[in-house]
């Protein structure tokens, strides 16, 4: 029984459909023979259905993931420099280690500072404030993927644009299950978090004039030959996504282990959070540390991890847990379980009857 679907989310039918259609159109995009031309044809197509599900106005550029979008977008964008908030996904927050970015703090709920995001917001007062390469970019992470919690990116996007900066927006997480924040100037999808093929995601800009051109395809924007079939799969698993994504009775196992939890002396860490959202929950168990528990769980056959799939298997104390001030034994026996398009009600039940058994033990 797999339950880390905030890592990869199973392939729907309709994404390998899409990627079975991608497979016959075997040509690179950019040649200009017929078949190539094809190719093309079917790219931009793609590309029109992403925009159109996610109601996007401005630019899409296909890549490899979330990664790779969020490094283009860093490193691409026509700022002075960036900013970081402290509860990102390691794929963002890596780059305060490397590059010494400036970080915005967080409350214990989750939620972004709102004093320190208008701190770092600003321009350095040395730097003229007419000159649009002086802005700053602020990255946020729409939905936390250890944790569920969903940021205000309306309120966040407010003040970043009250500094006219520009505001990257990670929906890896949410894309698909929560509508796009419309007021971001950059968004990053990820196919595999929403049923799509793994290895294929993109960057989503509002103009292209925000970012500096490095030769290429996608417009010139990123190099190397798109992933056609991949681009596909994931345009059809986006259209194949429903509203609710899951349905709610599915989860409803959940309220009642939430209070068994409480009960035990566990955390349940939706109870912290500014707002929590039901697809991602983050579980510290009472006495047993979270590497034990996945190890249990995998011996009873469910998968759920500890932190996000990026960072686990390191050891380390999550750095989203400590911005949130999670005390450090709580955080060292907290889990995440996530659930996807296709998990079933008799699996979450299943879930709540070992979480129990392990507690109780």
């Amino acid at each position: 029984m797999y339950l880390d679907h905030a890592a990869t989310t199973p392939l729907r039918p309709e994404a390998r459909a899409g990627m079975e259609e991608g497979f016959a159109l075997w040509a690179n995009p950019s040649s200009p023979h017929a078949e190539g031309r094809r190719a093309r044809a079917a790219l931009e197509d793609a590309r029109e259905r992403v925009k159109e599900t996610l109601g996007w106005e401005g630019e899409v550029i296909f890549t490899s993931g979330a990664s790779e979008a969020a490094a283009l977008a860093i490193d691409s964008a026509d700022v002075l420099d960036e900013v970081v908030s402290s509860v990102e996904h390691d794929c963002i927050y890596g780059f305060v280690r490397e590059r010494g970015l400036d970080v915005v703090g967080a409350f214990a709920d989750g939620s972004v500072d709102f004093g320190s995001l208008d701190e770092h917001s600003a321009e350095p007062s040395h730097y003229a404030r007419d000159h649009i390469e002086n802005r700053r970019l602020v990255a946020i992470q729409h939905l936390n993927s250890e944790t569920g919690n969903r940021q205000d990116s309306g309120m966040v996007a407010e003040v970043v644009h009250g500094h006219d900066g520009l505001l990257l927006v990670d929906c890896a997480q949410s894309a698909g299950k929560f509508a796009l924040p419309q007021l971001a100037d950059m968004a990053i999808i990820s196919a595999h978090k929403f049923g799509g093929p793994i290895g294929v995601g993109a960057l989503l800009v509002k103009d292209f004039a925000l970012l500096k051109p490095s030769g290429g395809q996608e417009r010139g924007y990123r190099r190397g030959t798109e992933n056609l079939p991949g681009v596909l799969g994931m345009a059809a698993a986006l259209e194949a996504c429903g509203d609710p994504y899951l349905d709610p009775t599915i989860l409803e196992p959940l309220d009642q282990l939430a209070q068994e939890c409480r009960d035990l002396g566990g955390t349940w860490l939706s109870d912290r959070l500014s707002d929590p959202t039901p697809y991602i929950r983050a579980i510290a168990m009472p006495k047993m540390s979270g590497s034990a528990q996945v190890m249990r769980f995998d011996m009873a056959g469910i998968s759920v991890s500890q932190g996000s799939a990026c960072s686990s298997g390191t050891m380390k104390t999550s750095h989203v847990l400590q911005a949130m001030q999670v005390e450090p034994d709580v955080a060292d026996r907290t889990i995440r379980a996530s659930f996807g398009w296709n998990t079933r009600r008799d699996e979450v039940e299943r879930f709540c009857e070992i979480w129990l058994e392990l507690a109780k033990a």
